[in-house]
């Protein structure tokens, strides 16, 4: 399957975690905005699947990002920052999402295990009630110090941060 293929919508996401689960298997789930991808993005990806015998990740569309984020991101299309993901080895299905949260894709997709960057707690994770609603364990994985797309940025001398 090509990085394009593993590019879904959120029905075809949830179809996949049912087949993962028909099978055993279980599912994890993170998500984020993966505007410039680096080490940091690379050890939360692959820690989550080991967590598990799938995993999904929400990708940030560009509205969200630039709530989340400030006028000068992203620096790459949602489009494009779901296919780079996608390509990952870790990575079996990308959804991308409009929303600041990812309650609405925890809903949705049930997975077995939240994993999130340890740049949250447990008391600051915006979908730690989601999360708890569906039945998913919460792991928060700690950063890779110095890895972050806004010091890459400003490494760059980019406004986008």
């Amino acid at each position: 399957m090509t990085s394009r293929e593993r590019v879904v919508g959120l029905e075809q996401a949830a179809r996949f975690v049912q087949e993962v689960r028909g099978r055993g298997g279980t599912v994890a789930f993170t998500n984020g905005c993966f505007d410039l991808l680096h080490a940091g993005h690379v050890e939360l990806l692959e820690t989550a699947r080991s967590l598990a015998d799938a995993l999904v990740v929400g990708v940030n569309g560009d509205d969200s990002v630039r709530r989340l984020k400030g006028p000068g991101r992203p620096l790459q299309a949602a489009s494009d920052r779901a296919r780079v993901v996608a390509a990952l080895r870790a990575v079996d299905r990308v959804v991308v999402f409009e929303a600041l949260t990812a309650e609405a894709l925890l809903a949705e997709l049930k997975p077995d295990v939240y994993v999130k960057g340890g740049d949250y707690t447990f008391d600051t994770l915006p979908e730690r009630e989601a999360a708890r609603r569906v039945g998913a364990r919460v792991v928060l994985v700690p950063l890779l110090e110095g890895r972050s797309t806004t010091a890459l940025v400003r490494r760059m001398g980019g406004g986008g941060a």
